[in-house]
């Protein structure tokens, strides 16, 4: 029987509608890889809040760091006074990020990190325009819903976005169904392409992307398409801004997912997993590229105001470290990645399994395209089963695995033989239903 009919309509009913919800009983407590329901009910919560969970749900570490800070200071305003942790985390974020990016700017959230890395590029620069790549997901104000391309829900009815925003094609070899030197060649071709006829470089401040596309369908940016691009930055003067808000923090195998192909950012936007669930982001740049911003001329109430999520921030980093969390990222994402693709080795679908360390996406193509369906009817059969996942990609039909970055073997085998029984029980409703058809 389901537990996920809608949990009293009129309990609920003072909560916006705008939230799709996944889970539809109210969740009360959270601990590591599990959350409980009002009902009594455990999950496994592979989802970690889009990837907000890093360390898990409540990590002790975390809690006491957020409780002893409490009782000391809630907040301080950084245009009235300096709070002691947010120079603590500045020095402490330092030393885990590129040589090149030693100076932060804190604010609360992805998109407000995303538009003030814009901000800095456009003043830094004296340029007006911007990149971005087909499929990338950057936010939900204004001028990130103009960077972003990855579902068209995001931009319908807000029309007209912010101008001066320009899309090249993103390198994705099996969508394509093409060699993936080939896709980076052909990408990178049609960058030149927009250089020259719609966004010249002397007007074009930055580049922004994503090194493992979220929302588009977690599917890596090649390491040959990532080098390309800072190769065109040097040469042109324009910013590379690398959006590693879902892929940062231990993630992808490594503190950072751009590492892999050894590219330097210009700039590096931070969000999600860096501070186990209170709400911050961090743009981080060199010294010289922020003193381009003139005091007062960026800024918000509670950007790198909150001593609480600085403290939470700092316990994150002291997990990531002692708990070796970007090794178990990447040994635990390697076996979740292979146990995935034994499950779906049964179906008749076209199937890809990828993503770097404990981002992984779960692609499926049907005879006719993208099976959204059975990815739908997949991811409810395993909520019914206690295991929260979710889906994305332009189609909608992939299953994207983000479990905390300190999930166990035994967490993931609990979580894939839920995920094979859910297989098997789909695959058995279209199988039935073809046949009385």
């Amino acid at each position: 029987m389901s537990h996920q009919n809608d949990f009293s309509a009129e309990m609920t009913s003072a909560i916006s509608s705008v939230w799709g919800r996944l889970a539809k009983t109210p969740i009360v407590r959270g601990e590591g890889s599990w959350v409980y329901d009002i009902e009594g009910r455990s999950y496994l919560d592979f989802t970690s809040g889009i990837g907000v969970t890093a360390t898990g749900h409540c990590h002790p570490l975390v809690v006491q760091a957020v409780q002893e800070q409490a009782s000391k200071l809630l907040f301080g305003q950084m245009n009235c006074m300096l709070p002691e942790k947010t120079v603590e985390y500045s020095r402490a974020i330092r030393e885990v990020t590129p040589d090149s990016i030693d100076t932060f700017f804190f604010s609360n959230s992805g998109s407000e990190a995303v538009e003030g890395a814009i901000k800095l590029a456009k003043v830094s620069t004296g340029r007006p325009n911007v990149i971005a790549f087909q499929g990338g997901f950057h936010g939900r104000t204004a001028m990130t819903m103009a960077l972003t391309s990855s579902k068209g829900i995001y931009r319908e009815g807000y029309q007209p976005l912010p101008s001066g925003v320009f899309f090249s094609s993103f390198p994705n070899a099996f969508r394509d169904q093409c060699d993936p030197d080939v896709a980076v060649r052909t990408a990178l071709a049609d960058l030149e392409r927009l250089l020259k006829t719609q966004t010249m470089p002397s007007e074009t401040a930055a580049m922004l992307i994503e090194p493992v596309l979220g929302e588009g369908g977690y599917v890596p940016t090649p390491k040959g398409f990532l080098q390309g691009l800072r190769e065109v930055c040097d040469r042109t003067g324009i910013l590379l801004i690398v959006d590693e808000i879902q892929s940062g923090f231990a993630r992808s195998g490594h503190m950072w997912a751009h590492e892999s192909s050894e590219v330097r950012p210009d700039i590096l936007v931070m969000a999600k997993g860096i501070a186990s669930g209170l709400p911050m982001s961090a743009i981080g740049a060199s010294g010289e590229l922020m003193s381009k911003w003139q005091p007062g001329s960026h800024g918000g109430t509670y950007g790198g105001g909150s001593p609480l999520a600085m403290a939470a921030g700092l316990a994150t980093l002291q997990v990531i470290h002692e708990e070796h969390l970007i090794e178990n990222a990447s040994r635990q994402g390697a076996y979740l990645s292979n146990r995935l693709r034994d499950c779906l080795s049964r179906l008749p679908h076209r199937t890809d399994v990828r993503g770097p360390g404990l981002m992984v996406g779960v692609e499926l193509i049907g005879e006719h395209g993208p099976d959204k369906e059975f990815v739908t009817n997949l991811q409810h059969e395993c909520l019914n089963r206690g295991l929260m996942l979710l889906t994305c990609g332009i189609g909608g039909n992939v299953i994207r695995w983000i479990p905390p970055v300190n999930v166990s073997r035994s967490e993931i085998d609990e979580a894939i033989d839920i995920f094979d029984q859910s297989l098997n029980s789909v695959m058995e409703k279209r199988e039935t239903l073809a046949l009385t058809s």
